[in-house]
């Protein structure tokens, strides 16, 4: 559900590679662990999260041997173009810029919104400041308006911004967000949802057309036999959007 803001470096890195299948028995799968619901680090120091659950069913239904890399969100494009891993599942939209430098499975959510949360619910988002995570959607939508936009490497890092004054919101996925305002109680939505993105899907180089394959055939399978809506529901809520 996040957007990249892909530099000409990472469109230099597409040529040459070797593809996941001619090189490799193993599918590596990267991920940020920083984003809950869709991927975190749980207490025992492992991946968890909906992206963990999903990504080790969709392997088992591609019949692929699977093992989980973590990589900081700014660079998670280039490292999967330069074969550092085989696959991004970290809650990334799949967007026409993005599909300039890499290949995508069909989605597996649907385009969700994005949302404003504060402190208070008189928070002035169209001259104020708001924090959103660096090289993301949200954080260049701020950047197109008149609020002054402040970004940072992680999520918990706007978060923190807000409550210490350096921010007057945050702007993030509305599913990221929404713990926050239902279970601390310090938090309030604000303003309108703004509908970003459209659906998150795994990204692939785009040599690697049969490992694309094998994961949309899982996808396709999980969407039909109503696997897929019972694992969003489960981390996003019974309000969550299903296919």
């Amino acid at each position: 559900m996040k957007k990249l803001i892909l530099s000409t470096a990472a469109l230099a890195l597409t040529a040459g590679l070797a593809t996941a299948e001619s090189h490799a028995t193993t599918v590596r799968l990267g991920t940020e662990g920083a984003y809950p619901p869709f991927n975190f680090i749980d207490d025992n120091g492992e991946i968890a999260g909906f992206e963990r659950e999903l990504g080790d069913e969709l392997c088992v239904r591609a019949e692929v041997t699977c093992e989980w890399v973590t990589n900081d969100w700014d660079s998670i494009i280039p490292n999967l173009v330069s074969g550092n891993y085989d696959v991004i599942i970290a809650g990334m939209s799949i967007t026409d810029e993005r599909d300039e430098v890499i290949d995508f499975t069909q989605n597996y959510t649907p385009p969700s919104n994005s949302a404003y949360v504060a402190l208070s619910e008189d928070v002035d988002l169209e001259n104020g400041i708001i924090a959103a995570q660096t090289a993301t959607i949200q954080a260049a939508h701020v950047a197109e308006g008149s609020a002054t936009l402040i970004e940072f490497a992680t999520p918990d890092e706007t978060i923190a911004a807000m409550k210490n004054g350096e921010a007057d919101a945050v702007f993030a996925d509305k599913d990221y967000l929404k713990p926050f305002v239902e279970e601390t109680g310090e938090f309030y939505f604000v303003g309108e949802d703004v509908p970003l993105g459209g659906g998150v899907g795994m990204g692939l180089r785009e040599s690697d057309t049969e490992l694309k394959e094998k994961f949309n055939a899982a996808i396709t399978s999980m969407k039909e036999d109503g696997t897929l809506n019972t694992m969003i529901t489960k981390w996003f809520g019974d309000d969550a959007q299903t296919y």
